[in-house]
């Protein structure tokens, strides 16, 4: 079972990761743009496109779900402790690869 833990050591393994306070909880930024936010102990909000999140609700509707900003489809909520540890990873890589500059992108994508 992963735990938050597990998202930090992933999120901060991606090259020019920082954690940082945003409006009281944490955020995982590259280059001062967030690709994720932890609200509360057992979840992480992850930003990801909107197919990717309603394709990891419709594949995992245990442990992930979909959060509105606004009318927008803004990201894939994760309940870490039903999650499953390479899902978590694969959404938190393409989150922060959907943020990252291409040429920091390049080091993940030719390694």
């Amino acid at each position: 079972m992963p735990t938050q833990r597990d998202v930090r050591r992933i999120a901060l393994s991606l090259p020019e990761t920082t954690e940082q306070d945003h409006h009281g909880m944490s955020s995982f930024r590259v280059r001062g743009k967030i690709f994720a936010t932890v609200p509360d102990n057992r979840h992480v909000r992850i930003m990801a496109d909107e197919e990717e999140i309603r394709a990891a609700v419709a594949g995992d509707p245990e442990s992930c779900d979909g959060f509105y900003w606004g009318k927008r489809l803004a990201c894939v909520v994760v309940d870490v402790r039903l999650a499953n540890l390479e899902r978590l990873r694969e959404l938190l890589l393409d989150a922060w690869l959907r943020k990252a500059p291409k040429s920091i992108a390049r080091q993940i994508l030719n390694s």
